[in-house]
């Protein structure tokens, strides 16, 4: 083991995370390599409570669709619903099955019962409603936006009727169509159509903050955050869709890049409320360019991370964790000369390490890269351990 590395570990809590950081962030990210570890969500859960009970954090924001997460919200904050619906209903990806997220979602409600507004635990989903097989109509959040509105300012005002955006929508099919994903042709994300509806989208967004004095008057901030939201959201998804029907080599890195934005807009929102812990995979929150392969292309793009990062500066903090083994996986001990490898060897099963100090501690030696055999997971880049803030070390991943 290269001298020094024993003391760059720390014991896993809250207070160890912060005592890295030189301020306490409005957004701290949390990164992990893989998806679907419900130990890893559990660990996650564990330092959302103690954020919440020794430095004041109030919301907690997950790589999941942000309409959906609405759901949750309401559940957590006034009880809307019942845990077995909004665990179906308000989370994405498939993970609404997870015990860990179904946990974290009933601690929440509970932790919630009988507080005043003001000390309510808040959750967000902050990805757009998107998935690898496709992206949802603008629909939901079109709507929504509208009804908000012709609900609270003058009908002239508005630049189209009800009647004219679900026109102009059509059949939800058309726009979450997964030949799409693979056929720019099968999209109608160029259509005339989908232009009007930018425009009329970018005129009701422009609409609401113009009449912002108003509005959040007539109803609260807390609406008037949730119609925003509905705008970014509309206004984003019909960029991915127009996106979606570009036939030239750039399609690729431009959804992955309006995807990452979309998020970033979401999470710069959440900032402005107050401090959140954001949980999402590293690829999305590390502060360097990320890159992937997708249909035998190399691409690259500034995840939401780097540009929120590039906004808030110290205010924007991240943790990637890394691992050991993931056994079930085919993830074995990793080699010793890795940074796996060198961390495996200390004798705690998890922890905190100082990411910049265990650059330094490795002074001129470069560890060798891991290679997983599994493509599920990603390891650390040994080039690159100072981008981050801290390093989250789980020496074994076991499922029950």
């Amino acid at each position: 083991m290269a001298t020094g590395i024993e003391d760059t570990a720390h014991a896993v809590e809250a207070a160890a995370v912060m005592r890295l950081l030189p301020v306490r962030p409005r957004l701290l990210a949390l990164g992990e390599p893989t998806h679907g570890e419900d130990a890893l969500l559990d660990l996650r859960n564990e330092l959302f409570r103690e954020l919440v009970e020794q430095e004041g954090y109030r919301t907690i924001a997950i790589e999941s669709d942000c309409m959906m997460g609405l759901v949750v919200d309401d559940y957590v904050t006034s009880g809307t619903g019942t845990l077995d619906e909004v665990m179906e209903r308000g989370i994405s990806h498939g993970w609404g099955t997870s015990a860990a997220n179904r946990e974290l979602v009933r601690w929440m409600r509970a932790h919630n019962a009988g507080r005043p507004a003001s000390e309510r635990l808040r959750f967000a989903g902050f990805d757009g409603p998107l998935e690898i097989s496709g992206a949802a109509s603008p629909r939901q959040a079109l709507t929504a936006l509208h009804g908000y509105l012709s609900a609270r300012v003058d009908a002239d005002l508005l630049p189209c009727t009800a009647e004219t955006l679900d026109r102009l929508l059509g059949a939800d099919d058309r726009w979450s169509d997964p030949a799409a994903m693979r056929d720019p042709a099968r999209s109608v994300g160029q259509s005339a159509e989908a232009g009007r509806l930018r425009l009329l989208a970018d005129d009701l967004e422009a609409l609401l903050e113009e009449r912002a004095p108003h509005l959040i008057r007539a109803t609260s901030r807390d609406d008037w955050d949730r119609a925003r939201l509905y705008g970014r959201t509309a206004t984003g998804l019909l960029r991915y869709h127009h996106w979606m029907a570009d036939a030239s080599p750039a399609r690729l890195t431009r959804l992955a890049g309006v995807r990452d934005q979309m998020m970033a807009d979401n999470l710069l929102a959440l900032a402005a409320r107050g401090p959140a812990l954001v949980h999402a995979h590293t690829s999305h929150l590390q502060r360097r360019k990320s890159t992937m392969r997708m249909g035998g292309m190399p691409l690259e793009w500034w995840g939401a991370g780097a540009l929120v990062s590039t906004r808030l500066g110290e205010e924007y903090a991240v943790v990637a964790t890394a691992l050991g083994t993931i056994r079930h996986q085919g993830v074995d001990t990793p080699p010793p000369d890795t940074v796996e490898g060198l961390l495996y060897a200390l004798p705690e099963d998890r922890s905190v390490i100082d990411a910049r100090r265990l650059a330094t501690a490795l002074g001129g030696t470069r560890p060798a890269p891991r290679v997983s055999p599994w493509f599920g997971y990603a390891p650390l880049d040994p080039a690159h351990l100072a981008d981050s803030d801290g390093i989250l070390f789980v020496k074994d991943v076991t499922r029950s």
